[in-house]
């Protein structure tokens, strides 16, 4: 049954993507959920319509000039708090029954780690806390019970599938991807691709960072690894395969031969939802899938030679320890860097396989040896280009 009574939300990131969709559904459902915090960098002016719209017990503002501006101009209709600590607290307080994790990149570990020892529901869309620590996120949600629900499209499509049936029966999963913007393209055609061509992907609306992650497919390499954490799958029972209409969301195949898939428009609102009301589904007025319409359903496999980010997200993931965190930093910067246009689009996988070449991985890290591994390839990444 559903609630009885409104679920009291946090969103961290809530002024990008999944942020701007949690909203929404949110918004269509007001006698199941209710708005608690929303957090965001510096995006203060959408922050301010946000809580003009919701009107949140509370807001995080990272940014420490940006949170005084906004304190200034909320003038007092609700409470603000600054930094990393604000992240912390806000996350673990009694009016929050769900987290939705997503801040972009390294920076939705620390709170989403409070938020799981605090008991909270997770509603995970930060791929970056599985990819750079996922041994201890996973023994976290088991030592304290919570629920850690996956809001990427693929996860939950997997997710979703493999309710019911046992991991034991399951021959491998498929993570799906679009191909993004430059899956026709030639090795030669990438040296000179620009930002504008990076960002401008066929089927999703996301984020910068995300969009040009799903341009080199390091987003499906995360994945990969966010997968083996998630199911507890080893790395040979996880497949990708390029599906360029973005309709079958992911796949499980089992060891009778079966398949399951999950199929669905390209529209984020529907895994957001999942994670919500899980177990229960909601009626929506989404857009359906129109069968007839489709024409086709095409699948190929990725090429390594064009798109080594994918490989070098499994090679980090065969390797474990810290060597996924010092894989995602080197990324994080690298991206940074393409985007800001001081290197080319090429260089991303490069920049990322030096700095992989040079660490030594810790082998059952704790939570400081993932944020020494994660500072230390960051610097050495910034180094590369001085």
């Amino acid at each position: 049954m559903l609630h009885s009574k409104p679920k009291n939300i946090a969103i961290l990131g809530s002024t990008g993507s999944i942020g701007k969709n949690s909203l929404e559904v949110i918004a269509n459902f007001p006698d199941q959920f209710n708005v608690s915090y929303l957090t965001v960098h510096k995006n203060i002016d959408a922050l301010c319509e946000q809580i003009k719209r919701f009107h949140p017990k509370g807001v995080v503002v990272l940014d420490e000039n940006s949170a005084e501006v906004c304190k200034n101009r909320v003038n007092g209709t609700t409470q603000v708090f600054r930094g990393e600590k604000g992240l912390e607290e806000i996350v673990q307080r009694d009016d929050v029954d769900v987290v939705i994790s997503s801040l972009v990149g390294f920076a939705g570990l620390k709170p989403t780690i409070r938020a799981i020892e605090a008991g909270k529901k997770i509603a995970l869309a930060n791929k970056e806390t599985l990819v750079v620590a996922g041994e201890i996120i996973m023994r976290l949600v088991k030592e304290h019970g919570v629920e850690l629900i996956p809001v990427d499209s693929e996860h939950s499509a997997i997710f979703q599938c493999l309710v019911g049936e046992s991991n034991a029966q399951i021959e491998k999963i498929i993570l799906t991807a679009s191909g993004g913007p430059f899956r026709t393209k030639s090795l030669d055609e990438l040296k000179n691709v620009t930002i504008a061509q990076a960002l401008n992907h066929p089927n999703w609306k996301m984020g910068n960072k995300i969009t040009i992650d799903s341009a080199t497919l390091m987003n499906k390499g995360l994945e990969v690894i966010e997968a083996h954490w998630l199911f507890g799958l080893p790395v040979e029972k996880i497949e990708v395969l390029i599906h360029p209409q973005s309709i079958i969301h992911s796949m499980v195949e089992f060891v009778d031969g079966s398949v399951k898939a999950q199929l669905g428009m390209p529209d984020m609102k529907l895994p957001i939802q999942y994670a919500l009301t899980y177990p229960e589904r909601i009626s929506t007025q989404n857009v359906r899938v129109d069968f007839p319409k489709l024409h086709e359903l095409t699948f190929f496999e990725p090429d390594p030679a064009r798109f080594k980010c994918l490989q070098l997200a499994m090679d980090a993931l065969h390797e474990g320890g810290t060597m996924p965190a010092v894989m995602n930093a080197a990324n994080e910067i690298a991206v940074e860097k393409f985007l800001n246009g001081m290197i080319p689009f090429l260089q991303i996988p490069e920049m990322i396989e030096r700095v992989m070449e040079r660490h030594s991985p810790r082998h059952s890290p704790v939570i400081d040896d993932v944020i020494e591994a994660d500072a230390d390839a960051r610097r050495f990444t910034q180094a590369l280009l001085n």
